[in-house]
């Protein structure tokens, strides 16, 4: 049975942040009872294999929900088919003062600007050793706020070594709107300058360890179809294994005179969701066959889902459309996803 649509009316009482928090809460407890194993059997396989990784289903769940790396369990329970952790910078930090999260009911959205708040990369590694691993896991990396932007790559050059043994694949975050000119490395000789830093880097692991992590590259849905072309090349030129399409946008026009739209910050759910799919399929278009795409944004059923996997995506996350929709969603997504292959 699902209780969500029961839980949500009381959860939608509470602010944000303390709902989120309730209902990981929530989450952790219930993955010590059958209902947990009732619902991870429950969604259907669909086994892929992408980035040289086997995922049981081709639904994840997009960074931003656990930032700590503290409820791998809970979350473990919905039937992902992989996880994403973070964003988690060097240092822990704050984040943004609160209000920072506002719900947009009526557009199904949200606006947050969290600012990646974080307890850091070392007790997240903690939190990750103590966990169970089901399935692929994910981890999402960024810069400290007060780390210039000229010395961002030191950031995720850190970032990447510490978790390298942990990590079955890193997302480097340079497309949040909440972390001041995080997004002037998206484009030119500083996008490429990034790239090659991460390059080097990962082959020093790589060395070192035996082992290649996956690095993927989180964009923004704000990027002008111009950009692409150049985007591309920098991606396949420096060994990128993956790029996500889309981050939030900070956009306005589909929510423009709703109750809270012109809060400052990145704008998710199904307002980004046509945005998104256009640029996972200007990206198909030019980059190799063999490259992947993982897609997000807007994704609330499984026709939403299905789009982005009609585009050129291979796999698919959520978010925002959990908060609305509950674990069915991952559900009803993994079925539309496992009918479409067969």
């Amino acid at each position: 049975m699902d209780l969500y649509p029961f839980l949500r009316p009381l959860l939608f009482r509470l602010d944000p942040e303390t709902a989120h928090r309730v209902t990981l809460t929530l989450l952790d407890l219930a993955a010590r009872t059958p209902w947990c194993g009732m619902q991870r059997r429950g969604v259907p396989a669909d086994p892929t294999t992408v980035m040289g990784l086997d995922f049981p289903n081709r639904v994840g769940l997009a960074a931003g929900l656990d930032k700590n790396a503290a409820h791998i369990a809970g979350l473990s329970c919905l039937g992902f088919g992989f996880l994403e952790v973070g964003t988690l910078t060097p240092r822990a930090q704050p984040g943004n003062p609160a209000p920072r999260l506002f719900r947009l009911t009526d557009a199904e959205a949200l606006i947050n600007r969290m600012g990646f708040n974080n307890d850091g990369i070392e007790s997240a590694l903690a939190n990750i050793a103590a966990a169970p691993r089901t399935v692929p896991l994910g981890i999402n990396l960024g810069k400290n706020f007060d780390t210039p932007i000229e010395a961002a790559l030191d950031d995720y050059r850190a970032g990447l070594a510490a978790v390298y043994d942990q990590a079955d694949y890193v997302t480097i975050n340079i497309s949040s709107p909440n972390t001041a000119n995080l997004r002037n490395l998206q484009g030119g000789e500083a996008f490429t300058a990034l790239l090659a830093g991460l390059a080097e880097e990962r082959e020093r692991l790589r060395d070192e360890s035996g082992r290649h992590v996956p690095l993927a590259i989180k964009i923004a849905p704000d990027i002008e179809d111009e950009e692409f072309p150049a985007l591309v090349d920098a991606l396949v030129a420096h060994g990128i294994d993956a790029v996500i399409a889309t981050n939030t946008t900070i956009g306005r026009p589909l929510v423009s005179g709703l109750p809270q739209a012109d809060e400052a910050g990145g704008l998710s759910g199904r307002p980004v969701r046509g945005r998104s799919t256009e640029v996972i399929a200007a990206l198909r278009e030019r980059l190799p066959d063999d490259f992947p795409i993982i897609g997000v944004g807007g994704i609330d059923s499984g026709e939403a889902a299905l789009e982005k996997i009609r585009a050129g995506a291979d796999l698919v996350q959520v978010y925002t459309g959990l908060i609305y929709r509950g674990p069915q969603l991952v559900r009803d997504v993994a079925r539309s996803l496992a009918d479409s292959a067969d």
